[in-house]
């Protein structure tokens, strides 16, 4: 029985990789836009979102990031970032997400006078405001954020000890992003050296445009904790013409130290890293038992949310609830904040509401039933 749209909406999700400048309400990018008098591509809301999600749907990374200009230019001030992360908190709560770690590079902020630290002093507001309405609203929800530092500038370092500044103000964790192609991790070696002397959590944006050697580099060179996407270690997997698979040394490493994946199958088709959902990497590394997480990335960019991922998903490949739980339960394992705190939302909030959702299946089935039996000829 496939899950019902009312099913994927209720179930709890965890959300790991979701970028704050890619998530913005349409309208609200409009009324930031008309305030600082920046100049959209569109002038009507249902308009500027099909706008992005085409602009989005070029097949390249690099044309894909240029959607981002005009969502950054509306997030330099104090009163804009507070409002941004408030309804990014109010947004993924409504869609069922309990735990989120929403990433943004204070560095893109500073176009208004704002400093590193006013920037995120004011993102970590507009998240608690946030929390708290959704709280008020029945939907509760934790926001943690990861800064991130742009990997063509050279400011990764100083954003690595601006995430340490933070980490207990809400930052749990550190990234690099941008184009991969001509910037690898490498490059910013000197801010992965300093975080893990720091004890300090990170991941990296890498197999998404560019193959192996990125992953490889982001791994073996730098240390990171997660693949941002790793969507292309599918290249390090042999599917032979028997049907049976044989893993290369690095896809083979990435499982047996169940390193998580960030996989954002709507976001990764617009990049040209898949050709449809049903193509997507993420049935084959999930049947593999890769620790497979599921994601949104930019949720204005593809017109998505976890919903409609999951809703995807469960179309391409049968998915039902109890791949939902198990795509959840590997988010909550490869979340950056402390282990008791990841336990207790596996425990009391993700399988309780997984088990409810079963119940009230198994309930409707029974009652269904019964109906079925009281309508039948022989029952007369």
């Amino acid at each position: 029985m496939p899950p019902t749209d009312a099913e994927i909406l209720a179930a709890p999700k965890v959300l790991l990789h979701d970028h704050l400048d890619g998530g913005l309400r349409p309208a609200t990018v409009l009324e930031l836009a008309a305030e600082i008098g920046h100049e959209l591509p569109a002038a009507d809301e249902q308009s500027l979102r099909l706008w992005f999600t085409d602009a989005a749907d070029s097949g390249s990374l690099e044309r894909y990031l240029t959607t981002f200009e005009h969502t950054v230019a509306v997030m330099q001030t104090p009163d804009a970032l507070v409002r941004v992360a408030a309804e990014c908190a109010e947004d993924l709560a409504a869609d069922g997400v309990v735990y989120a770690e929403v990433r943004y590079a204070p560095e893109q902020h500073l176009n208004g006078s704002l400093s590193l630290d006013e920037v995120v002093a004011a993102v970590e507001q507009g998240f608690r405001l946030g929390e708290t309405r959704a709280a008020a609203a029945g939907r509760p929800i934790r926001v943690a954020t990861l800064l991130t530092a742009m990997r063509h500038a050279a400011r990764s370092r100083e954003i690595a000890e601006l995430a340490v500044r933070y980490r207990e103000a809400g930052v749990v964790g550190f990234d690099i992003a941008g184009a991969e192609a001509g910037f690898p991790p490498t490059r910013h070696l000197d801010a992965f050296e300093y975080l893990r002397r720091e004890n300090a959590h990170f991941t990296i944006h890498a197999g998404e445009a560019f193959g192996l050697p990125s992953i490889w580099e982001a791994l073996q060179w730098c240390g990171a904790d997660r693949l941002g996407h790793g969507v292309r270690i599918i290249d390090d997997v042999e599917v032979r013409p028997d049907g049976t698979v044989k893993l290369g040394r690095l896809a083979a490493y990435v499982r047996d130290k169940r390193i998580p994946l960030e996989l954002c199958p709507s976001s990764n088709i617009q990049t040209g890293a898949a050709g449809s959902i049903a193509e997507h990497p993420i049935g084959l590394l999930a049947r593999l038992r890769f620790r497979v997480t599921v994601n949104t990335d930019n949720r204005l960019m593809s017109g998505t949310s976890m919903s409609r991922e999951f809703a995807l998903l469960a179309d391409a490949f049968g998915y039902d609830l109890p791949d939902f739980e198990w795509f959840t339960v590997n988010a909550l394992k490869s979340a950056f904040i402390p282990f008791d705190q990841r336990l207790a939302l596996i425990n009391d909030v993700v399988k309780p509401g997984y088990a409810a959702l079963g119940a009230q299946r198994a309930f409707d089935r029974v009652r269904a039933a019964g109906t079925a039996e009281r309508l039948s000829p022989r029952s007369a």
